[in-house]
């Protein structure tokens, strides 16, 4: 930062000799484009290494000043457009680390893997590292395999929905909210109020659809019985092991692993084992990945949310 900012100083002070009136700095970096490293193996077909890291939310995250970062879905949009116009890349491994987050990012976040795999007709494992939970595992249930370390945390099927009442605090600091509405209805899941019956019944039937919607893909993609998810799907986290003998992931293992897991399903004897990064930005090997920020304040700012996540 400080050879930006000594850069932006000499450029404004030769400006200024030369008789210049019209100057503009950006003292900012601006964000690069992608470029690829090769950090295993070799070939011209490849195997993509990609992050699914932090809590799954749609909107972009805090960075220096006013400037925003992009947030985990524009970024992996980004990856698979990379991926898209490269057409040695014939597997991907979706490297796991994620709680999940929000129902509509983890959702678009399943649709984005699910529509790159067929359009580019590549091989999809994904790979659960420290946790893989809720919308983090609903992500990877796009992918033609899921592997988990032994050590892994998975599972959390389930939907929640946290709401903050702050009714108590206000009577005891003597303030009241007032709200003016079309309907009483307006202000459903307001923290100025305590929840009516019919609103707690109106929220748990939009938690019902959506849990339904979990299941469902979950009963669809891994091949199980509706039967046989509900064993599973009541919000519990499982170890690799229980979660391997109820069918929710395939194999156990490292990553290693799951790259040749991926190289196999794809049919390829040698590869270049390959991963994005921003120019500076670390890659030297299998495990190395972006240092992560996780922000809980981008949902726990914004009042009630549905939400496909495991948070303790």
């Amino acid at each position: 930062m400080k050879k930006i900012i000594i850069s932006a100083v000499a450029i404004a002070l030769l400006a200024g000799l030369s008789g210049c009136t019209l100057l503009k700095v950006n003292v900012l970096e601006e964000l690069q484009p992608f470029e690829e490293k090769v950090i295993a193996g070799s070939g011209s077909d490849k195997v993509l290494v990609i992050d699914l890291t932090g809590v799954i939310m749609s909107g972009d995250s805090g960075g220096i000043g006013d400037r925003k970062k992009p947030g985990l879905l524009a970024k992996m949009r980004e990856t698979l457009d990379c991926a898209r116009s490269d057409k040695s890349i014939k597997a991907v491994v979706l490297r796991i680390s994620s709680p999940g987050g929000g129902v509509t990012a983890s959702d678009t976040l399943y649709h984005e893997l699910k529509r790159y795999k067929q359009e580019a007709g590549v091989t999809l494992v994904a790979h659960i590292m420290d946790v893989g939970a809720s919308g983090a595992y609903y992500a990877a249930l796009a992918a033609d395999a899921i592997t988990a370390q032994p050590t892994s945390i998975t599972g959390s099927i389930g939907v929640i929905m946290y709401r903050v009442d702050a009714t108590a605090l206000m009577q005891k600091i003597g303030v009241q909210a007032v709200a003016i509405a079309s309907n009483e209805r307006k202000s459903m899941g307001s923290p100025f109020r305590p929840f009516t019956e019919e609103e707690r019944k109106h929220f748990q039937g939009v938690i019902d659809t959506l849990y339904g919607r979990f299941a469902g893909l979950v009963a669809e993609e891994r091949k199980m019985t509706p039967d046989a998810v509900k064993l599973v799907a009541d919000g519990r986290i499982l170890m690799s092991d229980e979660a391997r003998k109820a069918g929710l992931i395939d194999g156990i293992g490292y990553l290693d692993d799951a790259v040749a897991l991926a190289k196999k399903k794809a049919g390829l004897k040698e590869a270049s084992v390959v991963m994005y990064h921003r120019p500076g930005e670390y890659r030297a090997n299998l495990y190395s990945q972006n240092l992560v920020s996780i922000d809980m304040g981008a949902w726990t700012d914004a009042g009630a949310q549905f939400l496909y996540l495991w948070w303790p």
